[in-house]
């Protein structure tokens, strides 16, 4: 494996230059961007929230899916949901309706899944995310061994299958 790196145009490049997929697994309880600060206070408060910032998100998840390209996300969730799932699970209604394909998982049915935050391109490059104690996104690691690009892509599998769509969780645990 590599070392650290930034958040910089390499970030950015996995997801401009993926052919098919690109897949996310949060395992994070709680998560704590700069952009989204103000608007989960908000969120939290209210019950919903300006998602300006969120809209370039948006935006890329529909052009990608316009040049056939597919984005998914597996959240594992602790219950009762934190203050930053719920927000999250409220967020993620756009990106589904961008075109996103999420899923949820209740951390008591996710044995075995990695505990790390990851982005997985092609079934081939992995970005390992680094969290800092604060909960901020410090930067990624790529993931070079073969054999545990494997093993993340049986877990991603596992994972897709046992987790339910958006939809159908928020049913069941939205306010």
């Amino acid at each position: 494996m590599s070392g650290l790196i930034p958040l910089d145009s390499r970030w950015h490049d996995l997801f401009e230059n993926f052919e098919h997929t690109a897949y996310r697994l949060h395992v994070r309880d709680t998560y704590n961007t700069q952009l989204e600060r103000e608007p989960m206070a908000q969120f939290l408060a209210t019950g919903t929230a300006d998602l300006e910032w969120f809209q370039d998100w948006l935006t890329s998840i529909r052009e990608a899916k316009a040049a056939g390209r597919i984005f998914r996300r597996v959240r594992v969730v602790s219950l009762p949901l934190t203050d930053s799932a719920r927000y999250s699970l409220w967020v993620t209604r756009y990106s589904v309706e961008a075109g996103e394909d999420i899923r949820y998982l209740a951390r008591d049915d996710a044995q075995g899944l990695p505990e790390f935050d990851y982005w997985m391109f092609d079934s081939r490059t992995v970005a390992k995310m680094h969290w800092n104690d604060e909960d901020e996104l410090l930067g990624f690691e790529l993931v070079e061994d073969p054999a545990e690009v494997v093993e993340l892509n049986y877990q991603r599998d596992a994972a897709w299958h046992h987790a339910i769509p958006r939809a159908e969780f928020a049913a069941q645990y939205m306010d």
